[in-house]
């Protein structure tokens, strides 16, 4: 039999099992928060190992002070598309124009007094004072929605094109940001200085940790628009991309001792799946493990054992996760979208799959789990990407 050929049996393998639990829709389980990381935590930890969780919490902890310490009672920044606004495609010689040094001010300005920066907010208008440094309260230094990585990115750009010491100045305390937000078993959670909740979890979702891995992989060559960092801030983002590929790579989901995806969140300590928002299951999420295969594939032109062991279970999981001859689509104006038949329609993948069955699941803003997208509440179902086509590209460029 072909690899072609076992492909197409599992995407239909993979059909007849959503159609199977279609007919027979139900509530299958109910989502679990995700647990904050606390001080009471630490005791589940090894003893060898609580020292360096303990001192984490620590860090946190006057971050979250420094923060604070600045008034920020004001009007808060406009909302909007912030990565839109601090273009990385440019040429080089535009970022020594003054509209690429205005934008540089304005990331500097709003650059939170520990050092990350929030999200959400267009890059356009200084930072007035008083102003709250996020659009968004909880999040003032994150990696969610692309943010901080971008700012450091397009600083650097402004920096390569001889930029003055204050964004020299910013972009080392960005990346010291980075460096100090990164759990001691190598991943980062989506806000830092922690706040809580689902934000405490190590976050793949929207690519947050493949972002800060790329950014510290690229500091640590020196190369292109990072080669005016010191051989010291290199050898610190070489130290910290290394724990964070370890991390990663620990982090993809094992099952019947072979490799598969990766969930959307892992757990801050353990890195086992858990859920975020109250529609988001611990499950294997496919559009973001096609983003980490992404990155892998890319990051390693001739993988080292453990990472070429990584991509090869990714990808069959991938391939074998593909919902064939459907489309998610609105039949008509005004109805809900319906998962319908389209024969020779190009394959799709769920957006979440089963831990435990490999089958496709749906969350609903009440933590009910489902095993039919046509069961959950109308909001939910048309108001969240519960299909992806993602993992199609990255099979293409896996070429085999």
């Amino acid at each position: 039999m072909t690899r072609h050929s076992r492909t197409m049996i599992r995407a239909a393998v993979a059909a007849a099992l959503l159609l199977a639990t279609s007919a027979q829709a139900a509530v299958i389980g109910q989502m679990t928060p995700a647990p904050p990381l606390t001080r009471e935590r630490l005791a589940d930890i090894p003893a060898g190992e609580r020292a360096a969780w303990s001192s984490y919490l620590d860090r946190s902890e006057a971050a979250r002070r420094l923060n604070a310490a600045e008034t920020t009672n004001g009007p808060p920044p406009t909302s909007g598309d912030a990565a839109a606004s601090m273009p990385l495609s440019k040429p080089a010689r535009w970022y020594a124009t003054p509209e690429a040094r205005h934008i540089a001010d304005v990331i500097v300005s709003f650059q939170s007094p520990a050092g990350g920066w929030g999200k959400n907010a267009p890059r356009t208008a200084v930072r007035q004072p008083g102003q709250p440094f996020s659009a968004e309260k909880d999040y003032v230094g994150t990696l969610d929605n692309d943010a901080t990585v971008t700012e450091l990115r397009f600083l650097a750009r402004v920096i390569t094109a001889g930029g003055e010491a204050p964004y020299r100045d910013s972009f080392v305390r960005g990346v010291r940001w980075l460096l100090a937000a990164q759990y001691p078993n190598g991943g980062w959670p989506q806000v830092w200085p922690l706040v809580g909740g689902y934000h405490d979890a190590v976050t793949f979702n929207d690519d947050a940790m493949v972002a800060a891995l790329s950014l510290l992989g690229d500091i640590a060559k020196g190369q292109g628009d990072y080669a005016f960092a010191a051989p010291a801030l290199r050898a610190d983002a070489e130290a910290a991309w290394r724990r964070g590929l370890a991390a990663l790579l620990k982090s993809q989901v094992v099952r019947d001792g072979r490799p598969t995806g990766w969930p959307q969140q892992a757990d801050a300590v353990t890195l086992a799946p858990v859920g975020a928002r109250n529609f988001e299951p611990a499950a294997l999420a496919s559009a973001e493990s096609a983003g980490i295969l992404a990155y892998l594939i890319t990051a390693f032109p001739t993988p080292p054992p453990e990472v070429a062991h990584a991509i090869g279970g990714g990808v069959t999981w991938l391939r074998g996760a593909a919902i064939a001859d459907k489309a998610w689509r609105a039949p008509a104006p005004g109805e809900a979208r319906r998962l319908v038949d389209q024969p020779g329609a190009a394959p799709l993948w769920a957006r979440y799959y089963d831990l435990a069955t490999g089958r496709p699941i749906f969350g609903d803003r009440d933590r009910t789990i489902h095993d039919d997208v046509h069961d959950l509440s109308a909001e939910r179902r048309n108001g969240y990407a519960w299909f992806t086509t993602a993992p199609a590209k990255v099979l293409k460029a896996y070429g085999r």
